[in-house]
């Protein structure tokens, strides 16, 4: 329990640290938002009213202060484009891209989990090398070119969804997950091929291992001996793969967003980013490094309870 608690404070920690790396950083680089927003035609007076409506007059350093105190409260201040609180903007995109992200975690873990037993299970076999060639050129696949590619193939070709098709969540939900999860699939699939390969060897090791021989002497099926006993051990030193894939989803979900056309923290940080709108693409990040933060959290806990000793050596 202490160790989660550290864990806990560190991760509160980190998110404050980058919230002020975040401010600072677009403090000091050149752009003036004023400008972005009314053009270079604008008066020097009308340029000195937005800055002066935007609080850009008043010194970065109490600006930083007032900041980091609304975001310590859950407040972003308010979006010099859209002219709206940051926090209730950021609100309407952030759960579609969770959502996508969760989707993309699930598939990964699904379909590693399935293939790396399906191609242990049989080692040495025509479907074991042709498992290990399939998943090692997946693996070299970026997820925005498959997004790309299974846009061509599944949506115009096969014509089984429509590109650019996509339907919120609140207006018809197995239609909105049915969209999402080709995106998801793109997403995925590169981190399934090396999820697998981590699986499949450490699988392959627990078989040959005393445990693993005494468990089929006793007559236990290959598949509950796989299923009941290896599969856990060999999970083990997958578990940190699987954190660093979450935290890495979290950004290919942004990322594939403008692929598919969904409304999500992807397409807002880009319009954000042209425009120089900089309390958007401050929250964003936030929530970004946050989002991290938390599923490191939790794969943390997750290698604990797979792997008590963790604990108990703290």
């Amino acid at each position: 329990m202490t160790g989660i608690v550290k864990k806990i404070f560190s991760s509160i920690l980190t998110i404050l640290v980058v919230a002020c790396l975040v401010f600072l950083a677009f403090a000091v680089i050149p752009g003036d938002p004023a400008v972005a927003k009314l053009g270079t035609q604008a008066t020097p007076d009308k340029l000195a009213a937005l800055r002066h409506q935007m609080g850009l007059d008043i010194p970065v350093m109490k600006r930083f202060l007032v900041w980091i105190a609304g975001v310590i409260k859950g407040d972003f201040g308010t979006s010099y484009s859209y002219s709206m609180p940051v926090t209730k903007l950021i609100a309407d995109k952030l759960p579609v891209t969770v959502i996508l992200t969760v989707y993309s975690f699930v598939i990964m873990t699904a379909l590693s989990i399935f293939t790396a037993i399906l191609a242990a299970r049989r080692e040495n076999s025509v479907m074991d090398r042709v498992i290990q060639i399939v998943t090692q050129m997946i693996m070299s696949i970026p997820p925005f070119f498959g997004g790309i590619v299974i846009t061509l193939v599944f949506g115009l070709t096969l014509k089984l969804f429509m590109p650019g098709g996509y339907v919120s969540y609140g207006n018809n939900l197995p239609r909105f997950l049915g969209y999402m999860f080709w995106p998801a699939l793109a997403i995925a699939l590169p981190k399934s091929a090396m999820a697998f390969s981590l699986l499949y060897t450490g699988l392959v090791t627990e078989r040959k291992k005393d445990y693993a021989r005494t468990a089929f002497s006793r007559g236990n099926s290959t598949k509950d001996v796989f299923y009941k006993h290896l599969l856990r051990n060999a999970c083990i030193p997958v578990v940190t793969f699987f954190g660093m894939a979450l935290a890495d989803m979290i950004a290919g979900s942004i990322v594939i967003e403008q692929v598919f056309g969904i409304p999500g923290l992807g397409r807002i940080l880009l319009t954000s980013i042209q425009n120089r709108d900089y309390p958007v693409v401050e929250a964003i990040i936030v929530c970004i490094a946050i989002l991290v933060t938390v599923s490191n959290l939790l794969v943390d806990i997750l290698y604990r309870v797979i792997d008590p000793r963790t604990a108990i050596s703290e």
